[in-house]
């Protein structure tokens, strides 16, 4: 007897919890309902031209102008690589790709370098003044380029470093300094003390440390940085423009050609694509850095 009425108590009790867990599933739907519709709303503007980019790039340059992107989904057979190839032949769009990876590149390793060995100052050695340099560094987060544009044009005139590629890197990396010694310097802190201490009773010295311990430590915020200033330099448009002439990169290029050319889409469009896809690819290599990287830098 007691037994059963054991059972008979613990099939409700079960049934209760399956109750609740079904209704606590259909809450968190509801309450997550108009985010998950706002981030799709977001995901589908911005797929839909990507994706017709992307389409009117493999179209040939009679169907461009004459129909729509969307009917080559309808006629796959139109769809050629021709526009791909005859941008590799363009002279003016492969060396300003090969412009804008040096100095995407340049100055994304430039920038980590420099970024880590001040943060790891500010974080772990004691120096005068370490606290209010680290508080001015702060403060140039707010200074917008656009304001240094024509003071740093005129410096650039004088040392020979404008129209240059060297010239850009070095700005790039100017204005990329204050966020990637804050980033660096937030996540650096976070290591706990015990770990340096004890290097350094073996007899490691700071560089050894930096370059054994906190660096490999280091490599989710060195690769969120990385990211965000390789991107930022490949889609730049406006520094480019002021402090080259002959150096172009491939943004600079397409902007060429769009001003001279206003009808040559069947060249505009692949060297557009290629301009999304190739930042596009380095992302979603180090995605899984980029997160966890932001949160400790922004947290700590």
């Amino acid at each position: 007897m007691e037994a059963a009425t054991g059972r008979a108590v613990a099939v409700p009790a079960a049934a209760a919890r399956r109750r609740e867990s079904r209704a606590a599933r259909i809450g968190r739907l509801v309450a997550h309902g108009p985010l998950n519709v706002f981030l799709a709303v977001v995901a589908v503007m911005w797929l839909v031209p990507t994706f017709g980019l992307m389409l009117t790039s493999l179209l040939p340059t009679d169907e461009i102008t004459q129909t729509g992107w969307w009917h080559i989904v309808s006629q796959p057979s139109l769809a050629t690589w021709e526009n791909y190839s005859e941008i590799f032949k363009n002279e003016a769009i492969t060396s300003a790709l090969w412009t804008t990876v040096q100095i995407a590149v340049g100055n994304t390793v430039l920038l980590v370098v420099v970024a880590a060995l001040a943060g790891y100052a500010f974080a772990w050695l004691d120096f005068r003044g370490r606290d209010w340099l680290f508080v001015c560094v702060i403060g140039l987060l707010v200074v917008p380029l656009q304001v240094a544009l024509i003071p740093i044009f005129s410096l650039y005139q004088d040392t020979g470093l404008f129209d240059t590629v060297l010239g850009l890197v070095l700005f790039h990396v100017a204005f990329g300094l204050p966020f990637g010694i804050f980033l660096m310097r937030n996540f650096f802190v976070g290591i706990p003390r015990d770990i340096l201490e004890s290097a350094r009773i073996d007899g490691a010295s700071e560089l050894r440390i930096f370059t054994r311990l906190i660096l490999p430590l280091g490599l989710p915020a060195i690769a969120s940085l990385a990211i965000f200033q390789f991107l930022w330099t490949w889609n730049d448009l406006i520094v480019a423009l002021t402090f080259g002439r002959d150096t172009q990169p491939l943004t600079v290029a397409i902007f060429s050609q769009t001003r001279q050319f206003g009808s040559n889409i069947e060249l505009i469009a692949p060297a557009s694509f290629l301009s999304l896809a190739i930042p596009l690819v380095v992302f979603l290599a180090f995605q899984r850095y980029f997160v966890q990287g932001m949160l400790a830098g922004s947290v700590k």
